[in-house]
């Protein structure tokens, strides 16, 4: 490790920017699914710099296509005509299955949330704002605002009023003996009364699986089945795609596709993986939305050549290469392989997830009280055997958290696992 880094980086660093690892890491260059550190240690990345490199480190494709953006020209603003924010917008607008589609560029999924809350409260007039429990949108005034992760909400003043819906953590809390069925069900009687207490809301925001949370998730439907309360309130649904977009399920291009039965979200973030590591997030909402703004309004950094020339290369080789289907099947066969381990470690609660979104629960054995330390204790381990994941959850952040690029193989999938299995049975 570089002390002398981490000594100028806690020197000149908010205390609050927090670093995995009790020695932490500099990770100095990548390539495929691999990263190095400063010492010149190889390790197999299942974490993707937080889900966004979503396709490969140095990809090819990607880093051309930023190289030659780079030599024309890097940024101009919103103010002059893009080329390729037109370019990407219009592919962006045809994937989300939003009809009659308007796209805006952010820098972050925290911009996008932040200006997906500023369109639904001014096209409804109104500042009050559903949310998820354990949901997690951003770190801006806003987004802070609707996050229900404790650990992650670091003041309890906000410009919204936020109300809590339950349903998206399917294992926990008062539903959770419930079969599928039974619990959706208990979910939307739940937020019918809780809409009966209060002005009429102007959203709902929800990531259709919880990324920070842990990757938590609720069955199948429970958003279609929520969207017919709100449909007939006039209530927006804002579904955060912001770490389970563009395939990365396995199942849907879009999380909210599990719940689809009533039609595409009336407004979707996104962020992360599209830029492959590049700063780009957006929002797409139906045009009378988006339009729904009535001062001026610019984007000094959103939709930039430089980012927009990133996201057109990595969209194109997401497609065109079918990593959404890659998702589905190696993702499919690492959560097998993960249950099987699971099974036999006392520490682990659930392995849970679908595609290349996994999250695995550990509690102290024989108890649902959720084990901090041993997710630590994980995380270490997994590292010194060559292998960097996550971890989350609003339990004390007792999940890890297993996303690799989109493009795992099956060996380094298999490869993964097992150190992982080394690092769970050493618990």
């Amino acid at each position: 490790m570089n002390r002398d880094l981490l000594g100028r980086h806690r020197s000149v660093l908010p205390d609050w920017l927090a670093l995995y690892y009790e020695e932490p890491l500099e990770i100095t260059h990548g390539e495929g699914r691999h990263v190095w550190d400063a010492a010149g240690r190889r390790y197999l990345d299942f974490f993707g710099g937080i889900l966004t490199t979503m396709t490969a480190h140095a990809l090819p494709e990607v880093t051309k296509a930023v190289g030659d953006q780079a030599g024309r020209v890097l940024h101009t603003s919103t103010l002059y005509l893009n080329r390729p924010m037109v370019d990407l917008a219009e592919r962006v607008a045809h994937l989300s299955g939003i009809p009659d589609a308007r796209v805006f560029f952010t820098t972050s999924g925290t911009e996008a949330n932040d200006t997906a809350l500023l369109l639904a409260t001014t096209h409804r007039r109104s500042n009050t704002v559903l949310a998820m429990r354990n949901g997690y949108h951003g770190r801006s005034f806003s987004s802070v605002g609707v996050t229900g992760n404790r650990g992650w909400s670091p003041t309890s003043l906000s410009p919204l009023q936020t109300l809590y819906v339950h349903g998206g953590v399917r294992t926990r809390g008062p539903f959770a003996h419930l079969d599928d069925r039974e619990f959706i069900a208990a979910c939307v009687r739940d937020l019918e009364d809780l809409l009966g207490h209060t002005r009429a809301p102007a959203a709902l925001i929800a990531e259709p699986v919880q990324g920070v949370g842990g990757f938590t998730s609720p069955p199948d439907g429970l958003y279609a089945a929520f969207r017919e309360v709100l449909r007939e309130r006039g209530i927006l649904w804002i579904a955060d795609e912001v770490q389970t977009g563009w395939g990365r399920t396995g199942d849907h291009f879009w999380g909210w596709q599990a719940h689809g039965r009533s039609g595409p979200p009336d407004i979707v973030t996104f962020a992360k993986g599209l830029g492959n590591g590049m700063s780009v997030g957006g929002v797409i909402a139906r045009a009378e939305i988006m339009n729904c703004l009535d001062a001026n309004s610019i984007s000094t950094f959103g939709g930039t050549q430089v980012t927009m020339a990133a996201g057109l290369a990595n969209l194109a080789y997401l497609l065109e290469h079918d990593l959404q289907g890659n998702a589905r099947r190696v993702g499919g066969l690492l959560i097998e392989r993960l249950r099987a381990v699971a099974a036999q470690v006392p520490h682990v609660r659930e392995v849970r997830g679908r595609g290349l979104m996994i999250g695995v629960e550990l509690v102290r054995p024989g108890t649902d009280e959720a084990d901090h330390e041993a997710a630590s204790a994980v995380l270490e381990a997994a590292r010194a055997g060559g292998l960097l994941i996550g971890k989350g959850g609003g339990h004390a952040t007792s999940a890890l958290r297993i996303a690799p690029p989109l493009s795992l193989t099956v060996a380094e999938a298999e490869e993964g696992a097992a150190v992982l299995e080394d690092a769970l049975r050493g618990l």
